[in-house]
This record gives structure tokens, C-alpha cells and sequence, in this order.
């Protein structure tokens, strides 16, 4: 009686034990399967976030090749503004057309595959908190702060254009006097100084992209 009984408990032992080990495999092959699906989220996060940012540093390239002449053309006409002649038309100096004629263009970021990663909180699960906290400064603080100097930008250039409706009309801006020569200059620098100051934002985003784009890439 004591042999059968011993017999059985150590069979229920073994039950136990195989039921134990069935359970921590479960669990292991859950966990790696859990581990594998973060693994290839935090990939496919990781290459939308790289397409984005390619994005945005070819457009913010685009944005400051255009900001650049306008910013060399006012510092130029602020330096010879002095050694204008009077009664020549001044106006005609291809200068005042870059500053004043050429169009202003403004960066806002593609956002699709952050925005993406925050909803589910999928982010903070990341492993490589080093390239996901440049990627969270990045959108959290630094185009924000970008979009906010575009704004007073587009403002101060709506302003400049409402000033100078006509000669944008009409191509053409009448400047026979230093008097005028200096309204009009004037009247740019206000938004001279938000272009100036926006296009070392840029620098500074683009610099940062770079950055971020080089730690994906390692």
C-alpha cells in the first residue's frame, strides 16, 4: 500500500513538474513572441521616422536656399543705401526685387509616423531610448518651436506685402530719393530680423536631423 502510494505521488510530482515546465515555455515563447513583435515595430517606426526626416531636411535645404538671397540681398541695400544718387531710380536695383518680389515659403514637418508611434504609446517601449529621445526633442520641442517662427514669419511677411501691393503687381518699384530708399528698407527690416532669426532655426533643425538620421543609420 505505502509502494502504490508512493508511486503515486511521485507520478503526481512529475504531472506537476511537466505542467510547471509546459507553463515557463508558454511563457518564454509569449515573451519572445511579444519581445519579436516590439523588435519589428520599433524597426518599422524606426524606417517611417527616417523617410519623414529625409522629407523635412530636403525641404528645410529648399526653404533656406530661398531665404538666403533675400537675407544677402537686404544687407547689401542696407550697406549701400548711402551711396544711392538722387533722382536715379534706385528702385530698379535687382535687389529690392529679390527682397520684395520673390515668394516666402515656411516649413512644417511630415509628422505621419510620430504621431503613429505616440497614439498607443508604442514609443516609450522603444530599446533605443538614445534615438528615441532625439526623435521625441525633435517633436516636441524643436519643430514646435520652428512652426511658431514660421507663423510670426508669415505674418510679418503679410504685413510687407500689403505695404507693397502694387509694385508686386506690378513688378515694378518707383525709389528716386534716399528718403524713400530708406522707408522701404525700413519697412523690410522688420521682417528682415524673423527671416534672419528663422533661417538659423532651420540651421539649428536641420543640424539636429542630421544628427538623429545618423544614429538610425548606426
Amino acid at each position: 500500500m505505502e509502494n502504490k502510494t508512493s508511486k503515486y505521488f511521485k507520478y503526481a510530482i512529475g504531472e506537476i513538474i511537466l505542467v510547471v515546465i509546459g507553463i515557463l515555455i508558454a511563457l518564454q515563447i509569449n515573451n519572445w513572441n511579444e519581445n519579436r513583435k516590439q523588435y519589428l515595430a520599433e524597426i518599422e517606426f524606426l524606417k517611417g521616422i527616417k523617410n519623414d526626416l529625409i522629407q523635412d531636411s530636403i525641404y528645410i535645404d529648399l526653404i533656406i536656399r530661398t531665404i538666403e538671397p533675400k537675407l544677402n540681398a537686404f544687407n547689401s541695400l542696407n550697406k549701400r543705401i548711402s551711396n544711392y544718387t538722387e533722382g536715379n531710380d534706385i528702385g530698379k536695383d535687382s535687389l529690392f526685387h529679390t527682397y520684395l518680389f520673390v515668394g516666402q515659403r515656411t516649413f512644417y514637418p511630415v509628422s505621419g509616423s510620430f504621431q503613429s508611434a505616440i497614439a498607443g504609446n508604442a514609443i516609450n517601449t522603444f530599446e533605443h531610448k538614445d534615438i528615441t529621445g532625439l526623435i521625441i526633442k525633435l517633436y516636441n520641442s524643436i519643430y514646435p518651436r520652428l512652426i511658431d517662427n514660421a507663423s510670426i514669419l508669415d505674418q510679418r511677411w503679410d504685413l510687407l506685402t500689403q505695404q507693397y501691393l502694387e509694385e508686386r503687381r506690378t513688378k515694378q518699384i518707383v525709389i528716386t530719393t534716399q528718403d524713400k530708399a530708406k522707408k522701404v528698407i525700413n519697412d523690410m527690416y522688420y521682417h528682415y530680423l524673423q527671416l534672419n532669426w528663422y533661417h538659423e532655426v532651420l540651421e539649428n533643425t536641420k543640424e539636429h536631423i542630421s544628427i538623429t538620421l545618423q544614429k538610425i543609420d548606426d
